[in-house]
């Protein structure tokens, strides 16, 4: 669980200054990590969480967005707890918190997946869902074949609004029920980095990502050495080949090559063996692979023009047989 925690804890640290981000989030994370009380006769909220920073964010958001003052207790792993869990509780008013934040409607009754203006928001308010619903509810395993990023689900309703905001930002996740439990996964690697991205990890983007290539590289390695994968190895000339141009190709230009040319082609230099779904990813802002094969066309071709103007070896130039024959 170490990716976990990590991205748990960039993301605790991550400074959001909108209010109707820090709304979605304050919702989404009392809602997957919380639920509503009846104490004395008043509604009591609690959300309980397995990070003291994640508990402190979600007191710093209720007291500056809401106004509310909260209660932070701990409870200390034993049993069948491993870790200590973190328990935010507002006791005062708290009806009118979970009024405030869409738990409940204007009649009063449980709102059973996530409010309307989280689920109907802008693509900020949907980072911020997932971001909250992280928080409360994720785990990021390890890069490989089994590699996921999953958030557990208070209900159906709640996973299909997640399964929603992740469509608005254009990441495909799916809903499952596993043993009675509703789970929202991203099992695509590409789709993983991109969600991370999305969300505002991006140090845990890196590392991930690091992880993924050493074990895609290892992988490759194997296979090369069995003489398993020549398809492969041509992949891997086109990679080397196609680097070989975007080089040749801000030579020629220089200073001249347009900015967001020259970004997708220093992309493409520095992640020589990454797909076109991986530059977009590392991009910022993230791409799709179409606008970054599209950039990178459009730099050789401009290139290639301006070789042509000056009488000199277009991008071709740095090609080896080697290179070709891929």
């Amino acid at each position: 669980m170490a990716m976990t925690a990590k991205v748990k804890d960039e993301l605790s640290r991550l400074v959001v200054t909108k209010p109707c981000c820090r709304k979605a989030e304050v919702s989404t994370m009392l809602r997957f990590a919380g639920g509503l009380h009846i104490v004395g006769g008043r509604i009591v909220v609690e959300a309980e969480l397995d990070t003291g920073a994640a508990a402190r964010r979600l007191r710093m958001h209720v007291s500056e967005v809401y106004g509310h003052d909260s209660e932070l207790l701990v409870v200390a792993a034993g049993g069948l707890r491993r870790t200590s869990r973190y328990v935010v509780r507002v006791v005062e008013d708290g009806e009118g918190l979970a009024r405030q934040t869409g738990l409940v409607d204007l009649r009063g009754r449980p709102v059973r997946g996530l409010p309307p203006r989280v689920v109907n928001g802008a693509a900020c308010d949907a980072e911020a869902a997932w971001r909250g619903a992280f928080l409360a509810h994720g785990s990021l395993t390890e890069p490989g074949r089994s590699s996921s990023m999953e958030i557990t689900c208070p209900g159906p309703e709640a996973a299909l609004a997640l399964v929603g905001a992740a469509r608005r930002l254009g990441i495909s996740v799916k809903a499952r029920e596993v043993r009675g439990v509703d789970r929202v996964v991203i099992r695509d690697g590409d789709a993983i980095g991109a969600m991370l991205t999305r969300l505002g990890a991006h140090d845990a983007v890196l590392a991930w990502e690091e992880r993924r290539v050493r074990k895609e590289v290892r992988a490759t390695a194997n296979r090369l050495a069995n003489f398993d994968d020549a398809n492969l190895r041509r992949s891997a000339r086109a990679a080397v080949a196609a680097g070989a141009r975007v080089e040749r190709a801000l030579e020629i230009l220089g200073d001249e090559v347009p900015d967001h040319l020259r970004t997708a082609g220093e992309l493409r230099l520095e992640h020589k063996q990454a797909s076109l779904e991986e530059l977009g990813a590392l991009a910022d802002p993230p791409m799709t692979k179409d606008a970054v094969a599209g950039r990178i066309r459009r730099l050789l071709a401009l290139a290639d023009k301006t070789a042509a103007d000056r009488g000199i070896p277009g991008t071709d130039a740095n090609l080896t047989e080697e290179m070709l024959d891929a």
